[in-house]
């Protein structure tokens, strides 16, 4: 058993300094509150698909934001994951890390199924992994790459024997969205659920809060409702909705035994 923080973190385009700044704050009040591992949002230093990133994306491990996330690891003694903007020679990835006590990143996925308006900024991802940590085998993938039909990201991931599967995200909604006439959450929680009950294991999406301000989403609002799905398929946390609902969640979960699936006849 240990204890899942999700932090639903405010991230404004184009502001890295405050990004990181809050990224470390969340770390540090996740390791006060007893968490094992943090699971921060996707592209959390530029914010999603915001052209500031042209300029200032960094490498993974080695630009300013990811050291900066590795120092608060091994500072706090707690496992990260995270999503950035990574900047690989030409090319910008939808990038996420998984980051032990130490410091040491030992998984680095780059998003698979990116949406179409994004292209023009990202590459596509070329890599899914997993990673064997002391709570259980972790994969990681990246918001949208849990809602492909037929769930084959989540799916795959469960074949390579994850337990735990986290997911950096970032939810947006028209600025007119009523939350009341629609509820927000129910694709992730469909999308969740069935790879969840498939193989037994918990699926966390969390997504940052906040307007977006520039890119091809401008005027779309970031809403939270960062979701925790059980092995049976159930909702276990919810966060808030709203573009000002920072939280921070915890979850204490308990690993089952390996599942693997056979879809096949």
């Amino acid at each position: 058993m240990f204890t899942l923080a999700l932090a639903q973190l405010r991230v404004e385009g184009g502001a890295v300094a405050a990004n990181r700044s809050r990224a470390r704050d969340a770390i540090a009040a996740a390791a006060r509150q007893g968490a094992e591992i943090v699971l921060l949002p996707e592209a959390l230093d530029c914010g999603w698909t915001d052209p500031s990133a042209r300029i200032q994306a960094g490498g993974i491990p080695s630009g300013p934001a990811c050291q900066d996330l590795c120092a608060a690891a091994q500072e706090h003694r707690i496992w990260v994951c995270a999503g950035l903007v990574e900047r690989a020679g030409e090319r910008l990835f939808n990038a996420a890390v998984l980051i032990r006590p130490d410091g040491a990143v030992v998984l680095h996925h780059r998003k698979l199924n990116e949406l179409d308006l994004a292209h023009d900024l990202y590459a596509p991802g070329d890599r899914l992994a997993v990673a064997e940590t002391p709570f259980g085998t972790i994969g990681v993938m990246i918001c949208s790459d849990g809602f492909v039909p037929g769930f084959p990201v989540a799916r795959t991931l469960g074949l390579m024997g994850a337990r735990v599967i986290l997911s950096p995200c970032a939810w947006a909604v028209p600025a007119n969205h009523d939350p009341v006439r629609e509820p927000y959450g129910t694709l992730w929680r469909e999308s969740y659920a069935p790879v969840a009950r498939e193989f037994g294991l918990w699926i966390a999406g969390v997504s940052n809060v906040g307007p977006v301000r520039a890119g091809p989403w401008a005027g779309r609002r970031c809403i939270g409702c960062s979701l925790l799905v059980g092995p049976d398929g159930s909702p276990v946390v919810q966060g808030p909705y709203g573009e000002m609902a920072e939280a921070l969640l915890l979850a204490g979960i308990e690993v089952g035994p390996e599942r693997r699936s056979c879809l096949g006849p």
